[in-house]
């Protein structure tokens, strides 16, 4: 698993892009990791999959609610990542008007997952290889602080615990 300290791993994950032009959108997109945390401080938050009605209402929503609160905490962008593809989180996205507030990365091939150390194997669940829930803040692409779920709760990487690491004391 990674650790404090650490830099995130050089692989790439997958953004649908909205942009429209000459009347098509721009689709995935694929990028890099660490070029695209370089220079900032992201909040990254690790979902199993996405539509799921507990990780929707209370997770990606928290964060969207409390995007405009971070920033000032020195927060440049807020990315949640799901063992899904571009194409499903960018319909995650649009469903939950993320647009502009919160950053939806698919990882559908879990290789940023598996790199982290994150993967839970739910094949015996039909589901294959998920996320396990996190919440880290990166800074310059080195993680400063790394909270990781127990399997089925809710308690430690919502943004208001994020945030908490973010005040000063």
């Amino acid at each position: 698993m990674i650790k404090l300290g650490e830099s995130l791993p050089d692989v790439n994950l997958h953004e649908f892009v909205e942009d429209m032009h000459e009347g098509c959108t721009q689709g995935p997109k694929s990028l890099s990791v660490r070029e695209e945390a370089a220079g900032k401080c992201v909040v990254i938050f690790g979902l199993p999959r996405a539509f799921t009605p507990a990780t929707s209402a209370r997770q990606v929503l928290g964060y969207v609610e409390w995007a405009e609160a971070i920033a000032p905490a020195g927060i440049d962008e807020i990315w949640y990542v799901s063992v899904s593809d571009a194409f499903v989180m960018g319909a995650w996205g649009r469903d939950l008007r993320t647009a502009g507030k919160v950053r939806a990365m698919g990882d559908g091939s879990a290789t940023f997952t598996r790199a982290l150390g994150l993967e839970q194997d739910l094949s015996a669940r039909g589901m294959g290889i998920r996320s396990l829930r996190y919440a880290m803040v990166v800074d310059d692409g080195v993680v400063k602080t790394l909270d990781v779920e127990a399997p089925g709760k809710f308690e430690v990487r919502d943004v208001s615990n994020i945030h908490a690491t973010l005040r000063p004391e």
